[in-house]
């Protein structure tokens, strides 16, 4: 039997409280681990100014697998955790595909799978006259060609798995007319590749109105990395709530390790109350044994998961009734 070391980050708000279910749920698996905690968040940075020290993640960089709450407190600015934190560890660790499945029976049953660490958030962009009436600010996308080909091929053999075997490009071809040629070369060049793979391409306000009225249309979704954060937070809510959604950071390449997080924030405003729905981050815990290799063991979190809808109770009393499931 494979023993892992788990890299734990509960974060701020709901955070601990749910990767305390997650824990319980990995627990009940028997499959064998070390907890590795690490102080992370909204807490640590308002405690000492500290975001992501560079020897926590030389440490980080040594794990098998991380599993993250989520982070953010109110008191702490826009843009210093999801830059410093989360986008830094995307980057630094090469989590170059975010996964995201959602099912809810019988309808829907599609996994996005979003470009992680190019697009609108590499950062590239700057001020000019800032200040001024004349102000000018830029935020550009970056898509290298290696960035974009390593995506589209993880999304089609991810189809070549599944039993629909689809993939649908979502971009807006007809508008940016650089970023989107590139995809949409890429995405042919490879589908040309994969001829057992169907294909279709949708602009993203129309696959927004697809998610809603018909998400079942949808089997694979490949999308760059700032499309993919829109829609996968309304895949969320048309498949029992962002509470329910799960995520895995990625890099297939396995050249350290992935993160693994449920798609909801701190909800600092519940902290506290058990009201916090913890299957997003089981279900977490389920994609990320899968990852490891542990097939078995994620196939008996996920059934558990499914058992246990309709089931009411505190934070804690759900993930009891999971960990008896499993």
């Amino acid at each position: 039997m494979s023993h892992y070391r788990i890299g734990i980050v509960g974060g701020d708000g709901i955070g601990p409280e749910v990767v305390a279910e997650g824990l319980k749920v990995l627990d009940a698996t028997g499959v064998s681990y070390d907890a590795v905690p690490f102080d992370l968040g909204g807490a640590r940075y308002l405690r000492t100014g500290e975001v992501l020290p560079d020897g926590v993640l030389e440490e980080i960089r040594g794990l098998d697998a991380v599993l993250l709450g989520a982070v953010g407190t109110p008191d702490v600015p826009p843009g210093v955790l999801e830059r410093g934190l989360l986008l830094r560890l995307r980057f630094e660790l090469d989590l170059y595909v975010n996964l995201r499945p959602f099912h809810a029976p019988p309808e829907v049953d599609m996994v996005v799978v979003r470009e992680n660490t190019e697009g609108a958030y590499a950062g590239e962009g700057g001020f000019l006259r800032k200040g001024t009436p004349h102000e000018v600010a830029t935020q550009g996308s970056v898509n290298t060609r290696m960035g974009v080909e390593r995506c589209v091929r993880f999304a089609f053999d991810l189809a070549r798995t599944r039993s629909r075997r689809h993939v649908t490009l979502v971009h807006k071809t007809n508008v940016l007319t650089f970023a989107g040629d590139l995809w949409q070369r890429v995405f042919d060049e490879v589908a040309a590749e994969h001829d057992d793979v169907g294909t279709g391409y949708h602009h993203v306000d129309a696959a927004c109105i697809y998610f809603v009225q018909d998400p079942g249309r949808y089997d694979v979704i490949v999308t760059d990395n700032l499309f993919g954060d829109i829609l996968t937070d309304l895949g969320g809510a048309v498949s029992g709530g962002i509470g329910r959604a799960a995520s895995g950071n990625l890099n297939p390449a396995r050249t350290g390790p992935s993160l693994f997080e449920p798609v909801h924030g701190s909800a600092p405003d519940i902290a506290g109350t058990g009201r916090a729905d913890p299957r997003a981050a089981i279900m977490s815990v389920a994609m990320m044994l899968d990852f490891l290799g542990e097939a078995e063991a994620a196939a008996r979190v996920t059934k558990a998961v499914a058992g246990s809808e309709g089931a009411t109770g505190t934070t804690a009393q759900i993930g009891d009734a999971i960990a008896e499931g499993v």
